[in-house]
């Protein structure tokens, strides 16, 4: 086969392959339909990965493997919406519903009135523009967040990573919806709550505090200047309004969802076109008793005039469409009283205290049990045992104490709370680090820290092993059948199918899962293993840099800090965990088993190993950006700020403080030609 037709074989297959994986991502990201397993789609990606690396005339803009691409983002553009992003009225009883109706109806004229009833999702709002694409249908183009309302950011490449967003709709597609090739979608990107239990545990590993609710980090994701780490987080976006030049669609807001959807556009499904305000008062009041089942967050119910023509009719107020109401839940919130304060044990060792309160319904659940997070937060409440306290469902989430109540008719409780000496779950000692607010148990076999950990393992994300839940673990850890993460590869189909719920085929699928999961790679291994602060960023950058498993044990504190993200706390982390000899145990039986614990070490020169660079000011022919890359490509490292420990500062125009400093400290002062100089090879004269 000559060349000429090895690329034609090869543009083919991309394009079948694109075709397959955006039909995959659909029903995977928005119909919840998966077809084929993580690992089938892998393969494909992998595949279609090669060929573009092979032939990159091949790559397209709308290909699956672009999705993250490109470097990290200096900043976001402005950019003007085409159409201003108003803000809803709000209700917050059913008077104040039937008030609008009766006013719509009003203004209405004598036009028809029906609503279209949707869930007020609590997530970030954006507007993403499609125009017309290369192979007749349509692109997206730009992806922009509400703002002010008349300006808002470009996040078009973080809005590229998230799946549930169409790369490309197809002409067919565009003709089923009546939509014109160049248009604009609005709707929310949201944090699921899985996500952000995920994103919180991950905070919690390197130190950080958790982040306060779905709708605040979904937020703070979509400003992140990385778009890797953006698609780690894995937003959802689900469409609401369709704009053709500027204009809502003429056919309505029913129909507006229903051609969104044609087009491959998440949806919600509850949604529900209604007439009167008894059928909205029902909608609402279903969507507040199941909201805590969905999934993902909501604040009430948002009701929309269906016609455009009544629509129109209607009009706007100064900030706000007549035609639209948002009718917002009661906020979650209790008062109730604590009758004890206990403490459970994480899968990282730390030791959480948990108020036990008197049963209190808050947002149609009962709540009993509130998190206090760490002893430095009771002292700031100044919580004593049989006080009376406020109790939210901190991002309807997780239960927390907000507010001690000190009045006639909530006295205050006499019991001050203290930290265990030992650990509740295995009587070991706990021990609080300096400068540290947890407790935290040390012993590595604590029966609390190997159930999470046995789940932590399992996770999606982790060594991704479908069907190790926590019913399943529970029964491995009663029945005396694992004692630490490397016993799962010793687990047969005749031991498994023994479990309470457990058959031959569903035994056989989770051993075949296990068995899969050797292959996961170092940089999975490391995060299933729970070294502290060691997420999936860190844990990809350490695997890239050391290659397996045995580099990384032998490596010294210099060593792991000169890996990008690792500071002398997560040096300390691992070193730490590694001078374990129980640890070390662990490494090695999971060796046996056969788990791959190596990686493709990536290259890198050592051209300026050792030397560390401040860059300041404006350089002629590179960004910034461009330049720590470039220092760092060679085996230096980059630093904020001027000391000692700095070897080079490197100065372009208005070069300030940082360029003083250096003179001050007799630092050697660089400019770009240089720097380039340095890093072909060459000498320099500061």
């Amino acid at each position: 086969m000559d060349a000429r037709s090895k690329l034609s074989h090869a543009a083919q297959r991309a394009e079948e392959l694109r075709a397959e994986l955006q039909r995959h991502e659909h029903l995977y990201y928005v119909l919840d339909a998966p077809e084929i397993s993580d690992a089938a789609y892998d393969a494909r990606m992998n595949e279609l990965k090669a060929l573009e690396a092979q032939y990159p005339e091949l790559v397209t803009p709308d290909s699956p493997t672009q999705r993250v691409g490109g470097k990290p983002a200096a900043g976001f553009a402005k950019a003007q919406h085409s159409r201003p992003m108003l803000s809803l009225d709000n209700a917050y009883s059913p008077e104040e519903l039937a008030d609008w109706d009766r006013r719509v109806r009003e203004l209405a004229g004598g036009l028809p009135v029906a609503y279209m009833a949707e869930l007020k999702l609590d997530g970030l709002s954006v507007a993403l523009r499609y125009e017309v694409a290369a192979h007749g249908g349509a692109r997206l183009a730009m992806g922009i967040t509400r703002g002010d309302g008349q300006t808002g950011e470009d996040v078009t490449s973080n809005i590229r990573t998230i799946r549930s967003v169409p790369l490309s709709i197809t002409a067919e597609q565009l003709k089923k919806a009546g939509m014109p090739p160049t248009f604009e979608v609005r709707g929310e990107a949201v944090m699921s709550a899985a996500a952000f239990a995920r994103l919180n545990e991950e905070r919690e590993q390197q130190g950080l505090p958790p982040a306060v609710n779905p709708r605040n980090a979904a937020a703070g994701t979509l400003r992140t200047l990385e778009p890797g780490i953006v698609a780690q987080r894995r937003l959802d976006f689900y469409a609401y309004f369709l704009l053709v030049e500027g204009e809502y669609l003429a056919a309505g807001q029913q129909a507006t969802l229903d051609a969104l959807a044609t087009m491959g556009f998440r949806v919600n499904p509850n949604r529900k076109l209604l007439h009167t305000v008894e059928q909205m008062t029902e909608f609402i009041n279903t969507a507040e008793a199941e909201r805590d089942g969905l999934g993902y967050e909501i604040d009430g119910v948002v009701l929309k005039v269906d016609g455009h023509a009544t629509q129109q009719r209607l009009g706007y107020t100064g900030r706000a469409p007549r035609w639209a109401i948002a009718y917002k839940f009661t906020a979650k919130s209790g008062v109730t009283r604590v009758h004890d304060i206990t403490v459970q044990v994480g899968r990282t060792g730390k030791l959480t205290p948990v108020a036990e309160l008197e049963p209190v319904f808050i947002g149609g659940t009962t709540v009993s049990r509130a998190t206090l997070h760490n002893a430095d937060f009771i002292e700031r409440l100044g919580l004593l045992v049989g006080d009376w306290v406020k109790v939210e469902r901190g991002g309807d989430v997780i239960p927390k104490v907000v507010e001690v109540l000190e009045d006639a008719e909530h006295p205050r409780g006499k019991r001050h709370f203290h930290f265990p000496v030992q650990c509740p779950e295995c009587g070991s000692d706990v021990v609080r680090a300096e400068g540290e607010v947890d407790y935290r148990c040390v012993n590595a076999d604590c029966p609390a820290k190997l159930r999470e950990s046995l789940l932590h393992f399992g996770r999606r994300g982790v060594m991704n092993i479908e069907g190790l839940g926590d019913a399943v673990v529970q029964q491995l850890l009663e029945r005396g059948m694992v004692h630490g993460v490397a016993d799962l590869y010793k687990l047969t189909v005749p031991q498994l199918a023994g479990l309470e719920r457990f058959a031959e085929k569903s035994a056989t699928a989770l051993v075949e899962q296990i068995e899969r999961s050797k292959k996961a790679g170092l940089a999975r291994v490391l995060m299933g293993l729970g070294i502290r602060f060691v997420g999936e960023r860190t844990a990809e950058l350490l695997a890239e840099e050391f290659g397996s498993v045995d580099a990384l044990m032998a490596a010294n504190a210099e060593e792991l800090e000169r890996v990008e993200e690792v500071g002398p706390r997560i040096s300390q982390a691992i070193l730490e965990f590694f001078a374990q000899e129980k640890n070390r145990r662990l490494v090695e039986h999971l060796r046996e088993a056969g788990v791959d614990m190596t990686a493709e070490k990536k290259q890198r020169s050592v051209q300026l190993a050792g030397l560390t660079f401040v860059l300041t000011g404006t350089l002629p022919n590179m960004t910034r950006d461009e330049a720590k890359e470039k220092i760092e490509g060679a085996g230096g490292k980059t630093a904020g700020s001027v000391s000692k420990k700095t070897s080079y500062v490197v100065a372009g125009e208005e070069a300030g403080s940082k360029l003083d400093k250096a003179r001050e400290l007799k630092i050697p002062v660089l400019d770009e030609a240089g720097l380039l100089r340095m890093l072909e090879g060459g000498t320099v004269e500061p």
